[in-house]
């Protein structure tokens, strides 16, 4: 059974890792496939083969992915702690080219029963965490016993590294929801960035008419397979796809209900559903075809990259069934000490005083990878605040930490992305006129066959 665990983890991980939380990310969930896998050397020093190698208790491993997000974030708490706490700190960062290399690391290492060649520190996604805890306690020490104020995290992003009530990982990035809106477009349509705060959404498709007809843009766009709407939407909510570790579906009012309002937007031509994830980011997104863009705030840069219309984005909080202001959270990653880390203690303090609570860390990360905290004080320093020309010189940094401070904490499952991509066939088949409720059960049988219910 186990071996077969192995096998079907490695499988999946191999079918989502495209998705990423990140600034050229292919998808949405901090497992990119950017970088050629090679090693990216160290904050001091060459790097090197294997695991742990430091000899004279200063040294660390760690493997990340994204050379152009996670591991400039991981680079600036490194330089912070050399020049701050160690001035003879070295990290050896090991780079990777996605999240699925790191999955396999500890994949492999299990099913040999030899955890001698991982590195001191893993970047780890997420929404797979628990799982991999789980099923391989070996290849992990929690970091229980450091001297961190948790409650300065948000609670929905350690709910994910907080296994049987122990913390196991320290918060790198998040991926906390933004909506964001041509403010150009929407007033040619007539309204502004306030008119869509706190909307409805069948408030937002009155308008997303309206944008269309006045401007032949989509209020909102996404990419098809890897349909993230109806997760976000339904946290939004409140409401988890997963209920006591089983598939949620066919039984839950509001998740139905959220289908039924993303199929409707897509017949109504408020909604592009894209045919793939370049589809998404270069002929929706960059190719002027979209007023509204609505994903985790890793998908900034994507939108930053069409340089014409610098000025002309703002952004605000989702819409939400009833109206009001809705807050999701789509991607992020933690790092986590393995079993074959020797020099526990340094790794437990570095990450203590860096992504455990330096600004200088965070405010770094964010200058140099776009990497936006879940740690709450990190968004009341004077670089969050600052005015980003791109977004009308609004502080979008500050309102993206203080809207993720208000994400509700749902069920998670290591089957999240299998679940994605069954609603994401339901949808586009009742965009094409099969019933809602027998698409939706489809989706839940086809769901609890993958997961051995």
């Amino acid at each position: 059974m186990k071996k077969r665990l192995i096998s079907v983890l490695v499988a999946g991980v191999m079918a989502v890792s495209m998705a990423a939380c990140g600034s050229s990310g292919q998808g949405n969930g901090s497992g990119q496939d950017s970088g050629s896998g090679k090693e990216s050397g160290s904050a001091d020093g060459d790097s090197k083969e294997g695991g742990t190698e430091g000899t004279d208790g200063n040294t660390l491993t760690v493997a990340a992915w994204d050379p152009s997000f996670n591991i400039p974030a991981i680079q600036a708490a490194a330089d912070d702690y050399k020049e701050n706490v160690n001035p003879d700190f070295v990290l050896d960062i090991k780079e990777q080219a996605g999240s699925v290399d790191i999955e396999t690391l500890i994949t492999t290492a299990a099913s040999s029963g030899n955890y001698e060649t991982l590195p001191d520190m893993v970047l780890f996604q997420d929404h797979w965490i628990q799982k991999f805890v789980a099923d391989y306690p070996d290849a992990w020490q929690n970091v229980d016993d450091v001297d961190i104020k948790w409650d300065d995290f948000y609670p929905e992003k350690i709910d994910y590294s907080t296994i049987d009530g122990v913390h196991y990982g320290v918060p790198v990035d998040g991926g906390t929801v933004i909506m964001a809106y041509r403010v150009d477009l929407l007033k040619e349509a007539g309204y502004t960035i306030d008119d869509m705060t706190g909307i409805s959404w069948e408030k937002f498709m009155e308008i997303g008419k309206a944008v269309k007809e006045k401007t032949g843009k989509y209020l909102l766009c996404m990419d098809g397979d890897g349909n993230d709407l109806v997760y976000l939407m339904c946290q939004a909510e409140g409401v988890s796809q997963f209920k006591d570790g089983k598939p949620y579906i066919t039984e839950n009012e509001t998740l139905k209900q959220v289908v039924q309002i993303v199929a409707d937007m897509a017949n109504e031509g408020v909604l592009l559903l894209c045919n793939s994830w370049s589809d998404y980011t270069d002929k929706a997104i960059q190719g002027d075809q979209v007023a509204g863009v609505m994903n985790g705030n890793w998908i900034i840069p994507t939108i930053e990259k069409v340089e014409a219309n610098s000025g002309k984005w703002e952004i605000t909080s989702m819409p939400t069934i009833a109206g009001g202001e809705g807050y999701a959270s789509n991607g992020g990653s933690s790092l986590y000490i393995t079993t074959n880390c020797k020099n526990t203690e340094l790794a437990k303090d570095f990450l203590k005083y860096t992504f455990g609570g330096s600004t200088v860390t965070y405010d770094n990360a964010l200058k140099n990878g776009g990497v936006v905290a879940t740690y709450i004080p990190a968004g009341k320093s004077e670089v969050y605040n600052e005015g980003v020309a791109f977004f009308n010189d609004t502080p979008i940094y500050a309102k993206i930490a203080e809207m993720g401070s208000h994400v509700n904490t749902i069920e998670q499952s290591p089957y999240h992305y299998t679940c994605r991509t069954q609603i994401a066939a339901a949808i586009v088949n009742i965009i094409n006129g099969s019933s809602l409720e027998d698409e939706l059960k489809q989706a839940e049988d086809q769901l609890n066959f993958e997961m051995g219910n």
